[in-house]
């Protein structure tokens, strides 16, 4: 079973997981996480910004960028009212890690000295020490271990909310403090530059103060402040606009009664989360696609958010789907699902399209697994035998081409063709074990590709959809002398890589330089090179290759509960989940699934892209859901790489270094995603830490030329970057950058493109 039947089972890969059949992180240092301060009318932190600049101080930069300077300078660093001064050597980065923060949440900048005077540096020390008293800190232990980052300057991008908030009586009902988004359509996600409403309900027992902040995926405060509190139950609604695209996590506490955010679902203690959705247009245009079946990204699980949905009569795909950028989901015609008693009951003519693809804009990977009791030699409803008749499958098979042929004329135009996928991780370890012999195996993608091929002449049958890349690869390099070559016209693959489960601690890139090649093969970049060079010497060269399920769990052993997830956890489970799904198209995937819409009760927590508000362990087809970074680094990546044709690896890249270029279709403009990876750096002993990185140099025109570039951050964020004699330097971290640039012919001779693959 898979995606859309309406009963749970068991899946597995190389970590027991279960799929709903009920319906189914700079630039990265970040083009400008910038915080303006929030000026709250009753009683919210500011600082009086003073404008009279002090005549033995320069202004070198702002925030994020380079003071250059030679010598050793005294540099003060933040705002006029609230900063701190070192003594640097030869220049320095003006931001957080140079400095640590002495104004959170608002615009710094550097200045540097006249001389490096005594006098100098004492009058910013005493001006700094003039800072009025902080107000209640809102921070919980879920940012305790917060990431932090240094995003590229761009003072358009902001997140700020009004200075009038607007009071109201609330349900006295409930927690000390709550908060929530209410204007949203269920997703808590929300349109860039528009408003929207942050509302916060205490029930303080005695009159007292309130301080809230929002913080970006790398910790970074974006937005603050602090209110009084009345006693009794109060509801203040904040109304905010933000420029600046991502994941926010608000936070709040009392100043007298102290408490936070309850934990609510599967989603910890201490924040409330939302997201704003980039556009991306103006530097990447969208494109027109020829054929709908050229989208790139599809997903499992569906959660029933908007209004009057329930789990599961209603449409758990949207709002969701869309807003994530996501295109493809599984269809079922099954034969124990669509015959489970008896012989032909599926009727081609009249079978029904399941309501939530009649649009036509979800499109159809149509799922084969499984066969009937009746039909199988065990008696019992099976995916680990050949049925008794293969005829008798090779006719149902003719009914399924039939009907889905007609509903791609009728439903699906703009799609070239049907695809269907055979079996669904058959691995012997696994949940749905192929048990039977691999004649057999084989024998059965003939009887299913000659059925279909007979009534449908726009089918591509694809398999064998084993749990990991490196499984496909050993079987089909174990099937093809069987001639299971024939009975294939795609590959279809589940895109888990690492033996001890995909997580933030084991990213795809973690075994690239193993000095044993038996733990080396794993790495998910040199395994997808692999598949590509068999897909290409014993299948069909420039066949589609489906990576369908690919998930981002937690660390193996975690589990979900009020303080866990951390913040840090969150930021490289982001950060992974996009770097996972640039590997594989990077490598040759056509297109690829993201895993899951929300969380599961799996035994290895975490795969969603969502919280589940409403289950604290998870579940399928939730209500309520509030975003996870992940979620706002899969619609930056969608936005950026949908419509595009792969171009591949840019060579000469040194260790530790990852990119890959894409083209938009019809000859539109060049995205490279790059990011870096070190595994000493990379991991819960640090956090995962976000600074860790290197300049890069990546050549984005013709030598001799010179001008900029536009670089967006994992959430979509955009910034501009200068290149000379045709390079761009990049500051790379462990959060992708996609660099846009325009000469097509610079980039296709500096990568590989992948083995057998062919662009549309």
């Amino acid at each position: 079973m898979t995606d859309g039947d309406h009963s749970p089972c068991k899946r597995y890969v190389l970590r027991p997981k279960c799929i709903a059949d009920a319906l189914d992180v700079s630039l990265v240092m970040r083009a400008s996480l910038l915080a303006l301060a929030v000026a709250m009318a009753s009683g919210c932190d500011s600082a009086s910004a003073d404008n009279a600049q002090a005549p033995v101080w320069t202004k070198c930069a702002d925030e994020h960028g380079t003071c250059s300077f030679s010598g050793t300078r005294d540099v003060r660093y933040g705002t006029e009212a609230r900063n701190t001064v070192k003594s640097l050597t030869n220049g320095t980065s003006c931001d957080n890690g140079v400095f640590d923060d002495p104004a959170p949440g608002e615009e710094k900048q550097c200045w540097i000295s006249g001389s490096n005077s005594a006098a100098g540096a004492s009058g910013a020390a005493a001006k700094a020490s003039g800072t009025p008293a902080a107000s209640p800190r809102a921070t919980a232990d879920n940012d305790a271990r917060q990431a932090t980052a240094q995003p590229y300057s761009s003072h358009s991008q902001a997140l700020r909310c009004n200075g009038s908030p607007d009071v109201a009586a609330a349900n006295p009902q409930g927690g000390l403090i709550e908060a929530d988004t209410p204007d949203s359509d269920g997703t808590r996600l929300f349109t860039l530059d528009r408003s929207f409403r942050v509302a916060i309900t205490t029930r303080a027992s005695r009159n007292d103060k309130l301080a809230w902040q929002i913080r970006d995926a790398w910790g970074t405060v974006q937005a603050s402040g602090a209110y009084e509190v009345a006693q009794g139950a109060r509801q203040v609604t904040l109304n905010c606009t933000s420029t600046l695209a991502g994941y926010f996590a608000l936070s709040a506490s009392l100043e007298q009664e102290h408490g936070q955010l309850p934990a609510r679902g599967t989603r910890p203690e201490g924040i409330a989360t939302f997201g704003v959705l980039p556009d991306v247009s103006a530097s990447v245009p969208p494109v027109h696609f020829a054929r709908a079946d050229l989208h790139r990204f599809g997903g499992q699980g569906t959660a029933f958010v908007a209004q009057g949905q329930h789990c599961c009569d209603g449409d758990g795909y949207r709002p969701l789907y869309p807003q994530l950028g996501l295109t493809w989901v599984n269809d079922n015609r099954n034969w124990y699902t669509e015959e489970p008693d008896r012989a032909n009951t599926f009727d081609p003519a009249t079978a029904k399209l399941s309501p939530w693809f009649r649009k036509g804009d979800l499109l159809r990977l149509i799922q084969l697994d499984g066969f009937p009791g009746w039909a199988s030699p065990t008696g019992k409803q099976t995916h680990s035998y050949l049925p008794k008749s293969t005829g008798a499958l090779r006719e149902y098979m003719q009914r399924v081409g039939t009907e889905s042929s007609r509903v791609r004329t009728t439903v699906f135009a703009a799609q070239s063709s049907n695809y269907y996928q055979v079996t669904w991780e058959p691995d012997a370890g696994g949940g749905l074990p192929w048990k039977d012999t691999d004649a057999n195996f084989v024998e059965l993608y003939k009887a299913v590709y000659e059925g279909i091929h007979a009534t449908d002449p726009n089918a591509v049958v694809m398999g064998p959809t084993y749990g990991s890349v490196t499984g496909n690869i050993e079987s089909l390099r174990r099937l093809a002398p069987l001639g299971l070559a024939k009975y294939l016209d795609g590959i279809a693959i589940h895109g888990y890589y690492d033996p001890n489960g995909p997580s933030p601690s084991h990213p795809p890139e973690r075994l690239m330089n193993a000095s044993d090649p038996q733990q080396a093969q794993y790495a998910l970049p040199t395994s997808m090179r692999a598949l590509r060079r068999l897909m290409a010497a014993q299948y069909k060269p420039g066949a589609k290759l489906f990576a369908t399920e690919t998930g981002i769990s937690y660390d193996v052993g975690e589990q979900y509960g009020p303080h866990y997830p951390t913040g840090d956890v969150l930021y490289a489970q982001g950060a992974v989940v996009a770097r996972t799904h640039l590997i594989l198209l990077g490598e040759g995937a056509d297109m690829t699934y993201i895993f899951y819409s929300n969380d599961t009760p799996d035994a290895t927590p975490g795969y969603g892209v969502f919280f589940d508000l409403d289950h604290p362990k998870g579940d399928f087809g939730p209500g309520a859901i509030s975003p996870k970074p992940a979620a706002l680094a899969v619609a930056a990546m969608t936005r950026l790489i949908d419509g595009t044709a792969t171009l591949g690896p840019v060579k000469r890249t040194p260790a530790g270094v990852y990119a890959y270029a894409f083209q938009r279709l019809n000859g539109g403009k060049i995205v490279t995603a790059a990011w870096t990876h070190d595994n000493a750096k990379w991991n819960k002993s640090t956090h995962f830490d976000p600074k860790a990185g290197v300049p890069w140099r990546l050549q984005v025109d013709a030598p001799g030329t010179s001008g900029k570039v536009t670089v967006f951050d994992m959430m979509g964020n955009p910034s501009s970057v200068p290149y000379q004699n045709g390079y761009a330097t990049l500051a790379l971290t462990e959060t992708p950058v996609y660099v846009v640039s325009s000469n097509a012919a610079v980039m296709k001779a500096n990568v590989t493109t992948p083995a057998g693959y062919i662009a549309p």
